[in-house]
């Protein structure tokens, strides 16, 4: 507390003022560049309710043309093993609902993207990685609502508990594979080259204890325009990866603040945190669905040729339940992610101590983040602590921890590299 009273004591002589350095980094986003990343990201809290609303429309159709009906039928005629119908089922319903949706798919994540230039990739190419995707989802989620159904028939009462524990698991190892047989799916993975920059990097891992025997770059460049990096995977799975743009676009201070704030996320252990966190709220979203599906099956089976729960043609009765509960419990998952996103903020600053790096990447990310959001709003639809939160967090550690500060004014056009 000493060295705190002290440092602060320092910087009000050296005339360093922390909303003072705070704005001079906001000022750098101005006219154009500032109204477009505001139109970017408030355009993103409508398509919240939107999506949400194309979810439950694609689902009433499916019932309304009893077409989870035909996709059972057609099952039931093919086999008479019932874990197989609820395999052919959801394969089916999957593929139907993707196909759907695929106009609104292609103008949030393609079009949308290209109108505000952070996509680098032609149709052709985002094309080809959805189909990835879809190929991906068709293995994994038909295998899980199998699970899921198997647990109706057999514990009707406790399913959505149970149901809960088996999503955790499929998380889980999700968490465990990706980083070694999907992500390689969309980009290829090339370990670091020696230099000061990784010698770097490896002694802020070695100060935590973190392996870093494999410290990978990946070429999100051919995507998109946005810097990231993560340290992924449990295990032996882990790894350290960092994209091309933050190489790129940044500088050696900035690069280094980002690995320490991931970095931060694996010492504090926030993919247990967050997948536990995750795994409540979907829980409770199982609960709810347990009580308004039969509900709905009794009025309106019979219409769409759904006869209980535990027929597959349910299906698209519990996606369209869970979308809206989802949609209702963003704020509890944002919330969830943003705290652990600004603990590892506090862990990056203390980790890397580039105070002005972090800064200039919080920044950075104004591309696609608005950059000063009212509090309600932060709260509501953030699920990363705002580029001013950030900002402010970074010159406040600059004004505890550093000796004599000084105020820092970016150069202008820094963010257009």
């Amino acid at each position: 507390m000493f060295d705190l009273l002290t440092s602060a004591a320092a910087s009000a002589a050296s005339g360093f003022d922390v909303e003072t350095a705070t704005r001079a980094y906001l000022d750098t986003l101005q006219g154009p560049a500032r109204a477009q990343s505001d139109a970017y990201f408030e355009g993103g809290y409508w398509l919240i309710l939107w999506g949400t609303l194309v979810s439950v429309l694609v689902d009433w159709l499916i019932l309304r043309f009893r077409l989870s009906a035909a996709f059972r039928s057609l099952g039931e005629r093919i086999t008479g093993r019932r874990w197989i119908v609820t395999w052919f089922t959801a394969l089916l319903y999957s593929l139907a609902g993707w196909l759907i949706t695929l106009p609104w798919t292609i103008y949030t994540n393609y079009l949308r993207e290209k109108q505000y230039d952070l996509m680098s990739q032609s149709f052709g190419g985002w094309f080809g990685e959805a189909l990835i995707s879809l190929g991906l989802s068709l293995v994994v989620l038909p295998l899980l609502i199998v699970v899921i159904y198997a647990l109706i028939r057999r514990a009707p009462r406790s399913w959505w508990l149970w149901s809960t524990g088996v999503v955790g698991l499929f998380v889980f190892l999700g968490v465990v594979i990706a980083p070694v047989y999907i992500s390689p799916l969309f980009n290829t993975y090339t370990e670091m080259d020696q230099g000061p920059l990784r010698s770097k990097i490896e002694a802020i891992a070695a100060k935590y204890d973190i392996p870093a025997n494999h410290i990978y770059v990946f070429d999100a460049s051919k995507q998109t325009k946005r810097i990231s990096a993560n340290v992924s995977g449990l295990g032996p799975t882990i790894r350290i990866s960092l994209n091309d743009n933050l190489l790129n676009r940044t500088s050696e201070a900035e690069i280094l603040a980002v690995m320490g704030h991931e970095m931060g996320h694996y010492v504090l252990g926030h993919v247990w945190i967050n997948v536990s966190g995750l795994i409540l709220i979907f829980g409770l979203g199982f609960f709810v669905a347990s009580r308004a599906a039969p509900w709905a099956i009794r009025r309106y089976g019979e219409r769409w040729g759904v006869r209980d729960l535990a027929d597959p043609a349910s299906l698209p009765i519990l996606s369209a339940i869970f979308a809206v509960y989802m949609m209702l419990a963003t704020p509890a998952t944002n919330s969830l992610i943003r705290y652990d996103e600004s603990a590892a903020d506090a862990f990056g600053l203390d980790a890397a101590q580039e105070p002005d790096g972090f800064a200039k990447v919080a920044m950075r990310l104004s591309e696609y983040r608005k950059i000063e959001p009212g509090p309600i709003e932060e709260f509501l639809f953030f699920d990363h602590p705002s580029g001013r939160t950030r900002v402010h967090m970074a010159m406040q550690w600059k004004a505890d921890h550093v000796k004599d500060p000084q105020i820092v004014i970016p150069a202008k056009g820094y963010l257009d590299q």
